[in-house]
């Protein structure tokens, strides 16, 4: 089948960002639209693309929408297809936040996250699990992820924690075998020129935010850092964005970035769009654009500098390595994150219920839009 236009490719994405709940679980559907559907990538280069997503920095299923306009219409539709995916995100996180900036005071409001904080703690608690049973599995990945949770609670920035694991898995890890290099499979480079502009706008944008808005600028710069170092999908942006928003320069309090996340879990679409919510709060409608764009950028830059040589990266024993430290730190970090966030709820035996349902819910595979949904609803009831 010949490949889509960018058009297609930009309302196809459009259409799947609609319903994208569930995070990583998005891929089964952009296989079937890519692979099974139309046909437009056959089952290796889309499985090629699901490795490669989740060992780069970025949310896995906007990754991955990127990663089938890259391979169909190069570096145009990986910019259609990622667009198109994360646009009822950020449309559905600016009306959440705009209603959360204006009427979060009231009581029934108040009830509301309450609860929902609760089920923050539940379900980034879970979700630790879920990513640790597939990473922590030996001695050296656990011993990894224990001591990241150890300094990141001692107050040592994620930021030194994330290198320094990946440099010393080299050492740790000596039982990981590299697969053999791919027969020879013909190296995609992309147009330079493309790539090019797009960083020069990328740091024009940063010239004028630097000139203009200085404090856009520091919200832009922030954003990215965090993107950078997000390995592993979208939750793992969370511990990076916490120690910086609320620890290091204390722009919200735990209870509010909570909140954040809550109306990050009823919006379609990668978690990492809370940076939306942190940034309409900070500066408004621009902060919350700055934001958005600057959590996604560097990812999705790496993501097409990096897909022409992945082939030769995963036959790398080192690259292998490297990742696998650093997303075993990631489930430490994840885990510090549901130890801080838990200590910020004041429980009491709603409360407890109330996670305990949550968990059973979530280990029983029940749609998060419909745990958020109905739980927000008990919690009115439970706490007004």
């Amino acid at each position: 089948m010949p490949y889509p236009s960018l058009t297609r490719l930009f309302l196809s994405f459009l259409r799947l960002g609609l319903t994208a709940f569930g995070g990583p679980a998005m891929i089964v559907y952009i296989k079937e639209l890519a692979v099974k559907k139309n046909k437009w990538l056959n089952e290796e280069r889309f499985k090629d693309g699901v490795v490669l997503c989740q060992s780069i920095p970025g949310a896995t299923a906007i990754q991955m929408a990127a990663y089938v306009g890259l391979k169909t219409k190069g570096l145009r539709g990986a910019l259609a297809s990622y667009i198109g995916f994360g646009l009822p995100a950020f449309a559905f996180i600016l009306l959440f936040s705009i209603l959360y900036n204006g009427y979060h005071n009231l009581s029934f409001v108040q009830s509301l996250f309450a609860g929902l904080q609760v089920i923050v703690v539940a379900i980034i608690a879970q979700a630790t699990y879920s990513f640790g049973k597939n990473i922590a599995n030996s001695y050296s990945s656990i011993i990894i992820a224990v001591l990241s949770a150890a300094y990141l609670g001692i107050g040592v920035s994620p930021f030194l924690v994330i290198p320094g694991t990946g440099l010393a898995s080299i050492l740790l890890f000596r039982n990981i075998k590299s697969p053999p290099p791919a027969a020879d499979r013909k190296v995609e480079l992309w147009k330079i020129k493309p790539i090019i502009a797009l960083l020069l706008i990328l740091l024009t944008g940063l010239a004028a935010l630097y000139f203009i808005n200085f404090d856009s600028f520091i919200l832009s710069v922030l954003m990215m850092k965090i993107d950078l170092f997000a390995f592993g999908g979208g939750y793992t942006s969370l511990p990076l964005m916490l120690h910086e928003i609320v620890g290091v320069r204390g722009w919200m309090d735990s209870k509010t970035f909570m909140d954040g996340i809550a109306l990050g879990q009823v919006t379609p679409g990668p978690i990492v769009i809370t940076a939306a919510f942190v940034g309409y709060l900070l500066q408004g409608f621009g902060g919350s654009l700055v934001a958005t764009i600057s959590i996604f950028t560097p990812s999705f830059l790496i993501l097409t500098i990096t897909t022409p040589f992945f082939d030769r990266l995963k036959s790398s024993p080192l690259f292998l390595k490297a990742t696998q430290g650093i997303l075993a730190s990631f489930v430490g970090l994840l885990f510090f994150v549901s130890v801080k966030f838990g200590l910020a709820v004041p429980w009491d035996v709603l409360r407890v219920l109330l996670g305990v349902v949550v968990l059973i819910a979530l280990i029983k595979k029940i749609d998060l839009l419909y745990i958020v949904s109905l739980g927000g609803i008990i919690s009115i009831w439970l706490f007004s």
